[in-house]
């Protein structure tokens, strides 16, 4: 995969922080987003929630397909957001990743 190619996958994620509350962001680097969310760099709202635990990703394609997604995601009440945790198995692959650096 080339770097053009790599850039351009967006993704929508959800993550549980540290006090139980879910944020929902979109990035197309998900490794070191969830890496300044825990350092404390990443969304104003994690600041100070970390560390944070992956709980949902949806590959989206483009940036604006993303952005659509995580409008309708943020829209869901907190079950909701949780129920959609089981259906995607890229959870655990990317959680095994990130928790080995």
């Amino acid at each position: 995969m080339s770097k053009a190619d790599a850039q351009a996958r967006w993704v929508v994620y959800i993550i549980r922080c540290r006090d139980g509350t879910l944020y929902t962001g979109i990035t197309n680097d998900l490794e070191r987003r969830l890496a300044a969310h825990d350092a404390g760099r990443g969304a104003r709202y994690t600041r100070g929630r970390g560390p944070v635990t992956l709980v949902y990703v949806e590959d989206c394609g483009g940036m604006g397909d993303a952005l659509r997604r995580e409008a309708a995601l943020r829209r869901l009440p907190p079950a909701a957001k949780l129920a959609l945790a089981p259906r995607r198995r890229t959870v655990a692959k990317v959680a095994r990743r990130t928790s080995r650096s």
